[in-house]
């Protein structure tokens, strides 16, 4: 009911029930979903909150109307790098000197000396050839696989790598085909029912609802086994990962046998945007992937990337630090009794399980209490598998994470939930 102060049965639905639509016209949205959306409004005002200010680990946001300030557990910004002065000098210098934008398409109007110096080095940075640069991850994440697969083509992908892979494969019209989760059984019989065709086995660094890594030394065996190629998502372990922050692939020492390598830079980079490497494959991918054709970032983003690049590369310190709080956020959370999964990452998932319900009463109850988590919902996770998503990062300070700690001991383990929408 319309303005219900308590979460009834559009509880039972989730966004999975309305994909495909009870309308005949395309420009008018489900019935159902315009009743369930109004009925739940309070539920879905948790998401897409209003930031007040600069991304930080202490920050204010309003949702619904109602501003807290909260410590944000939500943030991507993995090495405090978005408001770091070095950055944001370099991004300023090349908006003076460069001005807003770059005014065309890379094939077309050319890409201007910022922009190559990035390519040249992430390039030397990963030990590979060549660098294509995006002005959105998810476009680079879907551009890479349409520009390299075709129609007849196999894609087999690791049952939990994200949606712009997924979109890429289909985009590129290859046979889509997944295999278990880390599992090096399952991916050798779809790399066996596969062969006769083309292939390209795709993983991710760290899988962002669960926190693990892909198990390389496990699935780089059978991938070679059969003669087909790899790539790797790394958005959110570049520059998190390995001795030199370069990624799962330096982490387990795989350099030599991943055939691409994606990353975004709204993760660790702190920027917007994205980025693949790999060798002589890319001076042929550059004139089919559509998203680097008719795109490009602004000098000033690819300025700010360039710094953030030399201060996250310069020593270890920044990376040592992340590391230093994730242990630390995963050792108390277990020990108040949260659920954190099976990952090992600065993605620290929290399961709540199946009820819908209480995974929204507590995102309301936490916005409250001061902590900023956004509940993650079926689709985007199975029924069963309801979680909060956190994000540790550089910046967060040790009273910073024990707050924290103790809001959601108070209301995940203690159970102190306030009451829905009034």
């Amino acid at each position: 009911m319309p303005g219900s102060s308590v979460m009834g049965r559009e509880a039972e639905h989730s966004l999975a029930d309305f994909y495909f639509s009870d309308s005949d016209d395309p420009l008018r949205p489900p019935e159902g979903f315009v009743q369930w959306a109004e009925a739940g409004s309070w539920a879905m005002s948790m998401y897409e909150p209003h930031m007040l200010g600069a991304v930080a680990p202490r920050m204010a946001i309003e949702r619904a109307g109602e501003r807290s300030d909260v410590i944000n557990l939500s943030s991507y910004n993995y090495l405090g790098l978005a408001t770091h002065p070095e950055v944001v000098e370099a991004a300023q210098e090349a908006l003076r000197t460069y001005g807003t934008g770059a005014c065309g398409s890379p094939l077309l109007s050319g890409l201007s000396d910022l922009h190559r110096g990035l390519e040249q080095e992430l390039a030397a940075f990963l030990g590979q050839e060549d660098c294509i640069l995006f002005n959105s991850g998810f476009a680079g994440g879907m551009g890479t696989l349409a520009g390299v697969l075709r129609k007849g083509d196999v894609a087999i992908l690791d049952a939990k790598t994200h949606l712009c892979s997924i979109d890429g494969a289909k985009l590129s019209r290859a046979k889509l085909v997944f295999f278990d989760h880390n599992d090096p059984d399952s991916l050798d019989q779809a790399l066996t029912d596969s062969e006769g065709a083309r292939r390209l086995v795709v993983v991710e660094g760290v899988y962002s609802m669960d926190g693990d890594t892909a198990d390389l030394p496990k699935l780089l065996p059978v991938a070679e086994k059969h003669g087909v190629g790899v790539l790797i998502d790394e958005a959110h372990s570049i520059l998190v990962y390995g001795a030199n922050g370069r990624g799962v692939v330096e982490h387990y020492g795989a350099e030599k046998s991943i055939g691409l390598q994606f990353a975004t830079f709204s993760k660790a980079f702190a920027g917007c945007g994205g980025f693949t490497v790999g060798r002589a494959l890319l001076q042929y991918m550059r004139y089919y992937i559509n998203a680097y054709g008719f795109s490009a970032l602004p000098p000033a983003v690819v300025a700010g990337l360039r710094k953030a690049l030399e201060v996250a590369t310069r020593d270890n310190s920044l990376r040592e630090t992340l590391w230093a709080n994730t242990r630390y956020f995963r050792e108390k959370a277990q020990q108040i009794g949260l659920d954190l999964g099976h990952g090992s990452s600065q993605v620290v998932p929290i399961m709540v399980g199946s009820d819908r319900r209480r995974l929204y009463e507590l995102t309301r109850t936490l916005h409250r209490r001061g902590l900023f988590l956004a509940p993650v919902d079926y689709p985007s996770v199975p029924e069963d598998g309801l979680r909060f998503r956190v994000a540790i990062t550089a910046a967060h300070t040790r009273a910073d994470l024990d707050r924290a700690l103790e809001i959601l001991e108070d209301t995940i383990i203690r159970g102190r939930v306030d009451g829905a929408a009034e």
